[in-house]
């Protein structure tokens, strides 16, 4: 009997620890896709790549036209032109349109490497904020995504938001 008790009596002070221990447990929540929409940074990636790859799409847009002419050449002039020249302008018009598709396919996997280089660059920015923000205010555990539910409470992503936008 003096061995179930003593068993029953640490239980009991095992639970209570551990009750007193998460009742101090300061726990917080970050909207991600919040603050990838919001930070300052994501607007700066998007002018950076816009600049970069401007002259690339300026290009494509250029060669879209130059097909269209060529096609509403061939249509208007097809029928008074001689076989040998309709050939020719068709030959050149697929050409032109292969090597649009080639460059339009270049450019779309250029720019998705370098939206994710600079995703990177921002999530490495993001995770540091969040560490700060959560050692400044000493919370236990900061959970990103994947929550069912987070009280507004424990929300910190303004806080996140705003330390990024001070960098």
């Amino acid at each position: 009997m003096n061995k179930l008790l003593k068993s029953l009596l640490v239980a009991t002070a095992l639970s209570f620890a551990a009750s007193t221990q998460a009742a101090e447990l300061k726990i917080g929540y970050v909207q991600v896709d919040k603050i990838l929409q919001e930070a300052p940074q994501t607007a700066e990636s998007g002018k950076k790549l816009e600049k970069e790859f401007g002259p690339r799409t300026n290009e494509l847009d250029r060669l879209q036209k130059q097909i269209r002419d060529l096609e509403a050449a061939l249509e208007k002039d097809g029928l008074t032109m001689s076989e040998a020249d309709r050939r020719n302008k068709e030959r050149d018009a697929s050409n032109l349109k292969i090597e649009f598709q080639r460059k339009q396919r270049e450019l779309r996997e250029d720019v998705n490497l370098r939206k994710n280089e600079e995703l990177g660059v921002l999530q490495d920015k993001i995770n540091k904020a969040v560490t700060a923000v959560s050692e400044a205010e000493g919370y236990d555990l900061v959970v990103y995504g994947g929550v069912a539910y987070a009280n507004k409470k424990i929300d910190i992503t303004d806080k996140v938001l705003k330390s990024l936008g001070k960098k």
